[in-house]
């Protein structure tokens, strides 16, 4: 797969979870032709990037990449957090895996002690992503 744009990383802080979300929409919109489905991955992304802040642990790095025809997103942190201060495992209590699974092709999520990486894979069905089409006609100033 090739790299859109280099990966980025950032301190779990909710504001640049935020601009994380919103870098992944436009580095998906260089090949992503559709709305909808930039909406789905900026949605997906946006859960993949909240796990990230909530569960994990140290830096955040999120990469996104295409082969022409899927595009892949990947959020890793450097782990699970540990068990909170009374001792109690913290668990996904929220509904962005079920996201994720209802609107990728594919997904995963793979995680040591060391690391957590959740990716997910979108296609534009038969279509081979392309980017959005430039515009070059214009509209009568009345």
């Amino acid at each position: 797969m090739q790299r859109l744009g280099e990966p980025f990383g950032f301190a779990g802080d909710p504001a640049e979870g935020r601009r994380a979300r919103r870098a992944v929409r436009e580095l998906a919109a260089k090949v992503v032709a559709q709305d909808e489905l930039l909406d789905d991955v900026e949605l997906m992304a946006a859960e993949a990037i909240a796990n990230a802040v909530l569960h994990g642990s140290g830096a955040i790095t999120v990469a996104v990449e295409t082969d022409g025809r899927r595009l892949r997103v990947e959020v890793s942190d450097e782990g699970p957090v540990q068990d909170d201060l009374h001792g109690r495992r913290r668990i996904d209590h929220g509904r962005g895996l079920t996201v994720i699974d209802a609107l990728a092709d594919e997904w995963g999520l793979d995680q040591s002690p060391r690391r957590t990486r959740l990716w997910f894979e979108v296609s534009q069905g038969d279509d081979p992503l392309e980017p959005p089409s430039r515009r070059t006609d214009s509209f009568p100033l009345r």
